[in-house]
């Protein structure tokens, strides 16, 4: 399905070029003349990614990023700026725009920005936990393994150390990268996400380091990178396997040095950032298969932190769907009070390949549906009862008696004994299929995977009714 792009500056050549440019590389495009109607559209619902005029009358370019980030922080919002406001939108990025670029802007960069912000949004969509979610809920749990990634964040939080958190999709691994930032002398510097998945290799020296005017075809001003914007604060890589192995070693010695140079200049830039990655791949393996370098490996792995699977840690799906449950109330605007035993019973019998990103999801589609003041068992989807009814008990097996041996004729053969058994058997099967079809001959047979007559010929052997269909 195409993404959404909402186009929003009161210039309407502006809005028109922007929006047959995007309409071209397939999104769909809706335009807004000003802050005020942006908002008003945005609340309408349905927008992937935003991109905005910095400077316009009644509400602004910041209004509306404020605007989204209170509403659904998953969405990118792209600032359109002109060269004598950079700084103003170099201190957005730090409040959390996605980027920016400036007038006169290339198609390229345009291009590559959007389709950026585009698949950081799919991502964010099916993986992990929402940045709504992050700020919503603290990190939640009483089982020792959840107790022991707290405590870990608690000691490390305020330090420099370089922390490597490693984790399934879905368990939280933002959620982890945040906590250590908010509970740092950090908190009121930038907090820079990069997700590596979403950045094409051939652009992530310049997105890591920044560039300088002309340093390549379509770099028509210089622009900072994320190591500079996180300058006094922490920078997130979040999906750190994917960064391809010839940008590792540069990436190693900034972080070896705190100091790096942007894309074709020649200026040394020395920052102090904290550094956190995270991955949903086993490094070790990928160290093995000449993917991922290893010195890069052990200079991330100072502080490791390991998420556990939801499926692990059964004793906290209660707590943790209490929170979606009070979460959601808010935002639906519902009153449900409780989740009822049975409920929780079955949401603890589901392995949750997803982990909390799933039983986020599960609980607010419960809340969208739901009757009355709780959740009960009936409420959940039909793959959660399914997966916590017991096992259907398989139909017995036909059981056939041998007599003792003793008790057997003399004169009586082994040959004549199995005949005996096996005659009991066909018997019997014969008798449970008839019972199972109601009488039907056909459909015994059928059953029995043998021919009408030969059915009748057996019943007629062992004394059986013989019915007809």
């Amino acid at each position: 399905m195409a993404q959404t792009v909402l186009v929003v500056d009161d210039e309407s050549s502006l809005r028109k070029v922007l929006g047959a440019t995007l309409r071209r590389e397939g999104y769909n495009v809706v335009t807004a003349e000003d802050g005020e109607q942006a908002i008003a559209r945005f609340d309408e619902g349905g927008i992937d990614v935003v991109v905005s005029d910095l400077v316009m009358p009644k509400r602004d370019g910041l209004d509306v990023l404020r605007h989204v980030l209170a509403r659904a922080p998953d969405v990118p919002v792209i600032l359109i700026t002109a060269h004598g406001t950079v700084d103003s939108a170099v201190a957005a990025i730090k409040a959390g725009a996605f980027d920016y670029i400036t007038k006169p802007f290339d198609q390229a960069e345009l291009r590559q920005v959007i389709a950026k912000a585009a698949k950081t949004r799919a991502l964010s969509q099916r993986s992990g936990l929402s940045r709504e979610s992050r700020h919503a809920i603290r990190l939640i749990g009483k089982s020792p393994a959840i107790q022991e990634v707290i405590r870990i964040i608690e000691k490390v939080a305020d330090t420099p150390s370089t922390v490597l958190i490693t984790g399934e999709s879905g368990t939280g691994k933002e959620l982890v990268a945040h906590a250590l930032h908010n509970l740092s002398s950090r908190r009121n510097g930038p907090f820079i996400k990069i997700n590596c998945a979403a950045i094409p290799k051939d652009l992530m020296e310049a997105e890591l380091f920044g560039y300088e005017r002309g340093a390549f075809t379509g770099a028509v001003t210089s622009k900072p990178g994320r190591f500079e914007l996180a300058d006094g604060g922490t920078l997130f890589l979040d999906e750190i396997g994917e960064i391809p192995v010839e940008m590792q070693v540069k990436l190693l010695r900034a972080l070896q040095e705190s100091e790096f140079e942007r894309v074709g200049g020649v200026k040394t830039i020395r920052v102090d950032v904290r550094l956190i990655a995270a991955t949903n791949r086993d490094l070790q393996k990928e160290i093995q298969e000449g993917r991922f370098r290893e010195d890069l490996y052990y200079r991330l792995n100072v502080v490791p932190i390991v998420l556990p699977a939801l499926r692990e840690r059964p004793e906290d799906i209660p707590l943790l769907a209490d929170a979606f449950r009070q979460r959601f109330n808010r935002r639906l605007g519902k009153n449900v009070q409780r989740i009822t035993a049975d409920a929780i019973a079955a949401l603890q019998a589901y392995s949750w390949p997803g982990n909390v990103r799933e039983l986020e999801n599960v609980m607010e589609r419960t809340l969208l549906f739901v009757e009355g003041d709780e959740i009960r068992l009936e409420d959940l989807p039909d793959f959660i009862r399914n997966a916590s009814a017991p096992p259907a008990a398989p139909a017995p097996e036909p059981v056939v008696q041998i007599p003792p041996l003793a008790s057997l004729p003399a004169d009586a053969s082994m040959k004549e004994i199995v005949k005996g058994a096996t005659a009991a058997i066909e018997k019997d099967l014969i008798v449970r299929a008839l019972e199972e079809t109601g009488g039907n001959v056909t459909q015994s047979a059928k059953k029995l995977k043998i021919s009408r007559k030969s059915l009748q010929n057996k019943m007629k052997e062992f004394g059986l009714r013989d019915s007809e269909d």
